[in-house]
């Protein structure tokens, strides 16, 4: 049996980590001349080769060792035939609803809990109404909803002021349901977390509403009716692509 030296292993995994190490800070002054106010969040070796997956949040993109090339899209696995760039953007978004809490969004919870979405709505957006109509059935069907803002017409306007005063009010989620129907809401300031949507709407890249998200991190882009969308949850239907 051959025996190993502990010392030399370990001067090994040493010599590894500092390779890495160097290829990590070579890589984040690179990206330092693109994204200059902002470090990424994290650094790590792909399948391939040379080719090093950086997230700043949500936002992922590929990078080579010496942080000349940096690639944007998808990263497929044509042998497993799965996409490691969705699956692991997923993973990002979830992890960035996390960190945003369930303090800083409104809940609709379903008594019979099976499933659990988050919703980026614009209290103007026709779709969203649509959606937010059919919120009972949803709760019923076990569906639990969570409302994060995403005015679309940006800060300061009158779509921001109405997500402001709605998460102001007294009862949230009566004052969401009256400006669906576009009942008057008292106007008033408060400590609210609506900057802090619109800067997660950025990072996610998020370009019109609803904006379905799953529990696992996924997104589904649009309106989709609660029987379909009770299908797909259940593995049923598969999602839009």
């Amino acid at each position: 049996m051959r025996l190993f030296n502990p010392l030399i292993l370990a001067f090994s995994f040493g010599l590894a980590g500092n390779a890495l190490a160097d290829t990590d800070a070579t890589i984040t002054r690179a990206l330092k001349a693109v994204i200059p106010d902002q470090a990424p969040d994290t650094i790590a070796e792909t399948p391939i080769k040379g080719l090093y997956e950086v997230s700043y949040g949500p936002r992922l993109f590929y990078v080579s060792a010496d942080g000349r090339y940096l690639l944007q899209g998808n990263l497929l696995d044509i042998h497993n035939m799965t996409n490691l760039t969705s699956e692991r953007q997923a993973s990002l978004t979830k992890a960035a609803l996390d960190k945003l809490g369930e303090q800083n969004m409104i809940i609709y919870p379903a008594q019979q809990e099976k499933h659990k979405i988050t919703v980026f709505t614009d209290i103007d957006c026709g779709y969203y109404r649509k959606l937010h109509s059919h919120m009972k059935e949803m709760n019923e069907r076990g569906i639990t909803v969570r409302y994060v803002f995403f005015p679309r017409s940006g800060p300061n306007t009158p779509s921001y002021f109405k997500a402001k005063n709605v998460w102001c009010a007294a009862d949230q989620r009566q004052a969401l349901t009256d400006s669906k129907n576009n009942k008057p809401i008292e106007s008033k300031s408060c400590d609210d977390p609506i900057d802090k949507h619109l800067q997660l709407v950025r990072e996610l890249g998020l370009k019109g509403t609803p904006a379905i998200v799953l529990e696992d991190g996924r997104i589904i882009p649009g309106y989709v009716p609660p029987d379909k969308l009770e299908a797909m949850l259940d593995g049923k239907m598969a999602l839009p692509r």
